[in-house]
């Protein structure tokens, strides 16, 4: 088996060693994607479902192109269309699709632990595509391949997370992969979003956007989610702007190179304003297209099939 484990959960617990071979592999798929057929055989014959119980483009379209890459059959599933709204539990849904026999799951979920629980009703592959406000595992693990694309190594860089630390499944598993990778991590934000115990993890928390600044090589700006600000999280989207958001005036009182980054989508001139999105220190869309190979290799590495690219 390519990787310690037969399933994509999470980064909590998963040894560097694994990380290195995902990312390594990730990075000798991705010319396929320059190619003027960008497709390989290597997933023939394999059936991945998309189970979507949250919207999302960036990560489903994401997944949906790394298995058409790598020409495996793609069954996409949508619960606003599905048996799920006549009540048919998640158990149910699972077991059916697997009788149509199918290899591998990738699931996104609003409520943590969904992934693991389907382990436990299915012989399949699973693969996190984000459960609630637990982990984003393929995000991380994107996130690292492109810094470590910028930088060749990731052990002792400084990164800081910025934002809605709270409610990020982005920044939990960022934050373990990165410190298993010997990189060293600050959170900053509003301590209304800064869950308890996040220390744990393994990194600092800061509440001063310029000392954080001043500290990290490189800024991943998370999404402010407006949904939530109904909760009185901070007094309004001006002031958090005022407090914590990335300026290129903050950027050049740090007199430094900073590497900016954002899962999407952005909250243009409330987290991070537009000059600074689109200029030269961001890698946003770099990450984008990391994305793409990043899922090509879990695919790959978890279907057991060989990773040959031609």
């Amino acid at each position: 088996m390519a990787l310690s484990s037969s399933h994509l959960l999470g980064l909590e617990g998963v040894p560097a060693s694994d990380i290195i071979k995902i990312l390594d592999t990730a990075e000798s798929l991705k010319p396929i994607l320059d190619r003027p057929i960008p497709k390989v055989p290597t997933l023939r014959g394999i059936t991945v479902v998309n189970l979507f119980f949250e919207p999302s483009t960036r990560t489903r379209i994401s997944f949906e192109l790394a298995e058409k890459r790598l020409s495996a059959d793609t069954v996409n599933f949508s619960s606003t269309t599905s048996s799920v709204k006549k009540g048919e539990t998640l158990r149910d849904t699972v077991r059916n699709i697997e009788a149509m026999k199918i290899n591998m799951i990738v699931v996104r979920h609003s409520a943590a632990g969904v992934p693991y629980f389907l382990t436990r009703c299915t012989d399949a592959t699973v693969i996190n595509a984000g459960d609630g406000q637990h982990e984003h595992p393929t995000q991380a693990l994107l996130d690292m391949m492109t810094l470590r694309e910028k930088w060749g190594t990731l052990a002792g860089k400084k990164i800081a997370i910025i934002g809605d630390v709270k409610h990020s499944r982005v920044a939990g598993s960022n934050i373990r992969g990165l410190v298993t990778m010997g990189a060293k991590v600050v959170v900053c934000g509003p301590k209304t979003l800064m869950p308890p115990g996040i220390e744990e993890l393994g990194a600092t928390v800061s509440y001063n956007i310029d000392e954080a600044i001043a500290w990290a090589d490189a800024l991943n700006v998370l999404r402010i989610q407006l949904e939530r600000q109904e909760a009185g999280l901070f007094p309004s989207i001006r002031e958090y702007h005022a407090e914590f958001g990335i300026t290129r005036d903050r950027l050049e009182r740090a007199k430094k190179e900073i590497i900016i980054m954002h899962p999407g989508p952005i909250n243009r001139g409330i987290e991070l304003d537009s000059d600074v999105a689109d200029s030269d220190a961001s890698i946003i869309l770099n990450q984008v297209t990391n994305g793409v190979a990043v899922r090509m290799a879990v695919l790959v590495l978890l279907s057991g099939m060989d990773s040959a690219s031609d």
